[in-house]
C-alpha cells in the first residue's frame, strides 16, 4: 500500500507502513509511548493516504513537533475522567497529543456505547487531532456510529457575517456509519469553504486558489493564498457569501463551539485572550445500534441504503455516483 506526501513542490509515492513506521519512530523519539506513537502516526498519515495532504504528514514538522518543543502537548499525559456518569463522561486531556487522544476518547466512547447504547466524552485541554474522520471511521468499522466535533481552542480564525473581527476557528466535524459491504460512510468538514491547511498547502505549492476561498475587506475573492497570512484576506464560511447560505456554514460553526467547547469548558474563541489553539475542546459520541435494535438488520438496512446511493442510475455513464469518505474507506488499512 502506498501513500501520496506532497512536500512543497514534490509529489512523491511512499509505503504507507513506512511512513507510519518513520513518524512513529519521530514521536516516540519527543517521548511518547511507541503504543500512541502508532496510533498518532496512522491518524498523522491518514491525511496523505487519503488525499488529503493538508493535514497529513506536511503538519509534523509544521504543527506537531513544534506542540512539544514549545512545551504545549505533554506526551505522558493521561486521560483523566473528572465526572463520569455512566453513558456521559467529562475528560481533561492535560495536553496529551490530540491525535492520540482522540482515539483514545472515541475508544472509551465505544466502550461506553457498548453497555449503555450511547457514549459520550466532552474533553477539554486537548491539542489538535488532525482528520476527524479518521477516528469517526474507527466507530464505523466496529458496527457503530460516530461523531467527532473540535472546536480550535482560543484561535480566531474566521469573522461572525458581518463582523470585522475574526472570533471562531474552523471548527471541524465528522460523523460516520457503517455501509455494509462498502467502505464506511464519513463525512468530515470544516464549518468553513476550505481549512486553513488547504491554503497554506496551496501557498506553500506556488498555487493560486479558486475565488470562493478567501475575500479581502471590501468583499472582493483573493486568489493569492499567501495573502491569508499576510493578513490581508479572510476565509468564507460554509456556504460563501450572507445571500448563498453563510448563514448555515457560522451556524455549524457554534454548534460545534457549544457541544466540543462549552459543554466540557474547554476554551473559546470568542471569549478567549490568548488567540491560541490552546484547550481545544473536544465532543465524542459513540452510538451502538445493536444495543436499541438488531445489529443485523441495522447493518442490512445501511447496505440497502447505501448501495441504493452507489447504484444509482447514472446520469452520465462516465459520471461516477459516489458517498463522502469512499476513497478514504477504500484505501484505509487496518490496524490500531
Amino acid at each position: 500500500m502506498t501513500t501520496t506526501a506532497t512536500l512543497d513542490r514534490t509529489t512523491v509515492r511512499l509505503d504507507y507502513y513506512e511512513l507510519a513506521g518513520f513518524t512513529a519512530e519521530v514521536f516516540t523519539r519527543r517521548g511518547l509511548a511507541p503504543d500512541r506513537a502508532e496510533i498518532a502516526a496512522r491518524a498523522l498519515v491518514h491525511g496523505d493516504l487519503t488525499g488529503v495532504t493538508s493535514h497529513g504528514l506536511a503538519n509534523l514538522t509544521r504543527l506537531y513537533l513544534p506542540l512539544f518543543d514549545d512545551k504545549r502537548t505533554d506526551p505522558a499525559a493521561d486521560l483523566e475522567i473528572v465526572a463520569d456518569r455512566g453513558a456521559a463522561v467529562l475528560v481533561d486531556s492535560h495536553d496529551a497529543l490530540g491525535l492520540w487522544s482522540a482515539r483514545a476518547a472515541m475508544d472509551l466512547a465505544l466502550e461506553r456505547a457498548d453497555t449503555h447504547g450511547v457514549g459520550m466524552v466532552s474533553l477539554y485541554n486537548g491539542t489538535h487531532f488532525g482528520c476527524a474522520g479518521h477516528f469517526t471511521a474507527h466507530a464505523a468499522e466496529q458496527g457503530a456510529l460516530g461523531f467527532l466535533a473540535g472546536n480550535c481552542g482560543g484561535q480566531r480564525i474566521i469573522r461572525p457575517p458581518g463582523a470585522s473581527q475574526a472570533l471562531l476557528g474552523t471548527n471541524p466535524f465528522s460523523i460516520a456509519a457503517p455501509a455494509g459491504p462498502y467502505p464506511p460512510y464519513v463525512l468530515d468538514m470544516s464549518t468553513t469553504v476550505v481549512p486553513t491547511g488547504r491554503v497554506r498547502s496551496a501557498a506553500r505549492a506556488g498555487k493560486s486558489i479558486p475565488e470562493g476561498w478567501l475575500i479581502d475587506d471590501a468583499g472582493r475573492p483573493v486568489t493569492d493564498p499567501t495573502a491569508f497570512d499576510r493578513g490581508e484576506a479572510h476565509l468564507q464560511w460554509l456556504g460563501g457569501r450572507p445571500e448563498t447560505g453563510a448563514y448555515k456554514g457560522y451556524a455549524l460553526s457554534l454548534m460545534v463551539e457549544a457541544l466540543a467547547a462549552l459543554l466540557p469548558g474547554a476554551e473559546m474563541g470568542p471569549t478567549s485572550t490568548k488567540g491560541r489553539d490552546d484547550n481545544i475542546g473536544f465532543f465524542v459520541l459513540a452510538i451502538a445500534p445493536g444495543r436499541l435494535r438488531d445489529q443485523g438488520t441495522f447493518l442490512q438496512q445501511s447496505e440497502d441504503l447505501f448501495g441504493a446511493l452507489l447504484n444509482a442510475p447514472a446520469l452520465r455513464p462516465r459520471l461516477p455516483r459516489a458517498l463522502p469518505g469512499l476513497a478514504r474507506g477504500a484505501a484505509r488499512p487496518r490496524g490500531p
